[in-house]
């Protein structure tokens, strides 16, 4: 957390001011933000992780929902201001965690299914047909993975008794969690606005990218009744207005998934420009300019963008399912560590990896492999590794995970990469920064402001307004904290990434397909 930079409002002036609500896969959390896109106040409250079966992940939307407005109330009280203070609220989500709520309660139907859940695995087979995973790549820039929301609503259909009958009916609402925020901010029940952006559509695979409206053929393919969904809008307008607490009547204006967020918030505006947020996933994109780039190497085509009424932004996107919750493995299921900080000092203590490489395919392998049936595996291992050299195998796999991802968008694209920008909490990770930057052999630029998601949903409503005139404005607020370059010789380099290479081939056919 950034609270270092936190300061009262009455050191920024008396304002006005964007608050951005981040409801992420952990936490909820809120933060206010001043013109030149500083920190005012930050208040964020965690939300349990249940998890009903082996590979099967959910959140409680309602608890969600709570947690939402105390950070929202928390982060307004800390900053000593009031609604009249407060421009335009922007709100920026996990994404493709899919929920569905019944219209009139209000009640969700089901926990939320999270983004990691891989109960649809068997689903995504029987709907790749024999065209297999790139049925619906053409149109979505996605392949057929457990992953993305539209198989997730399916299931739910299937197997939560009545629902169908209840969805073609019209009475149930399927929405992302900016959907759910944004109707409940804008009065739920009575009158809530049912919409998603464009960045959280096009991670349904139900959107096709190049009309950015929701592909009826995919529909009736997947099986899933256009009634549910939301209307599709831009990044960047005024959607509705908050109903109540207390910033009733403030213009909610924004919507981003957190990744495209931090894109924005890094003011990657020009093709070519990447970042990479480092959090319980890690998720790397890449602008590429008004028209989407097909990946032909396992990243995904999707929409980086879209503000207002002007033409689209799209980037290549590579994710990797786990980073920051391996550190969170290692202090809470191994005990390895007590805080994710110390993973830092115990990594420190060796020189290298003592010959040992971890690779957290625990929910099999994203991008560039798209591999449900891998699982993890530390390979290497010899009576010389110490739960140091464990340590730093777990740093490293972060960097080379990245590696992978940046070699697949150079193929993609044909841009190579000349800086990453980065952010997301293990950021603060010297070590890792620095290793990061050997395996990429390239510059890694930390911004003043970490908290890139927050800050990207707070431009993308402040621009929605007029708070802010246009892009140029935002770039000239980005400040660079740190820097970390290149240190480690060719030949190392190329040895490590290649035992890494072998590593990742040993994670491969564990799980045999269930019948």
């Amino acid at each position: 957390m950034t609270d270092t930079h936190t300061t009262s409002a009455s050191s920024h002036g008396q304002g006005p001011f964007i608050a951005a609500i981040d409801q992420g896969t952990t936490s909820s959390r809120c933060i206010v933000f001043d013109r030149d896109g500083r920190i005012v106040s930050v208040d964020q409250k965690e939300h349990e992780q249940i998890f009903p079966k082996p590979g099967w992940v959910e959140h409680n939307a309602t608890e969600i929902w709570e947690n939402v407005k105390e950070v929202v109330a928390g982060a307004i009280a800390k900053a000593g201001i009031t609604a009249k203070d407060v421009k335009a609220i922007g709100i920026t989500n996990q994404r493709e965690t899919t929920l569905l709520w019944d219209r009139k309660t209000g009640e969700p139907v089901h926990n939320a299914i999270v983004w990691q859940d891989t109960r649809t695995d068997a689903l995504c087979r029987e709907l790749g047909r024999n065209v297999g995973q790139d049925r619906f790549r053409r149109e979505t820039g996605l392949p057929l993975a457990s992953y993305f929301a539209g198989p997730k609503i399916r299931w739910l259909l299937d197997n939560v008794e009545g629902l169908r009958e209840r969805a073609e009916a019209g009475d149930i609402l399927f929405g992302t969690m900016d959907s759910w925020v944004i109707w409940n901010l804008t009065g739920g029940v009575n009158g809530g606005v049912h919409v998603t952006d464009v960045t959280n559509a096009s991670r349904t695979l139900l959107m096709n990218l190049h009309t950015l409206d929701w592909d009826e053929k995919i529909l009736s393919s997947i099986d899933i009744p256009a009634a549910v969904l939301p209307r599709i809008r831009s990044s960047a307008e005024v959607y509705g207005h908050t109903a109540e607490g207390v910033l009733a009547g403030v213009p909610v204006a924004s919507a981003l998934g957190d990744q495209q967020a931090a894109l924005f918030g890094q003011t990657c505006y020009s093709e070519g420009e990447a970042k990479s947020t480092y959090g319980t996933g890690t998720f790397l994109l890449m602008n590429t300019g008004e028209k989407p780039v097909n990946s032909y190497n396992g990243l995904l085509t999707t929409v980086g963008y879209r503000i207002g009424d002007q033409k689209p932004v799209y980037a290549l996107e590579g994710s990797i399912a786990v980073t920051g919750s391996l550190v969170q493995w290692m202090r809470d299921q191994m005990g390895l560590i007590n805080s994710a900080a110390e993973i830092e000092t115990l990594a420190s203590s060796v020189e290298d990896n003592g010959g040992a490489y971890f690779v957290p395919a625990f929910s099999g392998l994203f991008a560039p492999y798209w591999r449900s049936d891998a699982r993890g595996v530390i390979a290497g291992l010899t009576r010389y590794v110490t739960k140091a050299h464990i340590a730093r195998a777990v740093l490293e796999a972060t960097a080379w995970q990245t590696r992978e991802i940046v070699d697949a968008m150079t193929k993609d694209s044909g841009v190579e990469l000349t800086a990453l920008k980065v952010d997301g909490g293990m950021t603060s990770n010297n070590l890792l920064m620095q290793t990061l930057s050997d395996a990429l052999d390239a510059p890694v630029v930390r911004p003043m402001v970490a908290e890139t998601t927050c800050l990207g949903a707070a431009y993308a409503a402040g621009l929605a307004v007029g708070f802010w005139p246009d892009t140029d404005a935002l770039r000239s607020n980005w400040r660079r904290a740190a820097e970390w370059t290149p240190r480690m010789d060719t030949d190392v380099r190329d040895r490590e990434y290649k035992n890494w290479l072998k590593a990742v081939q040993r994670t491969m056919s564990w799980i045999e397909d269930e019948e």
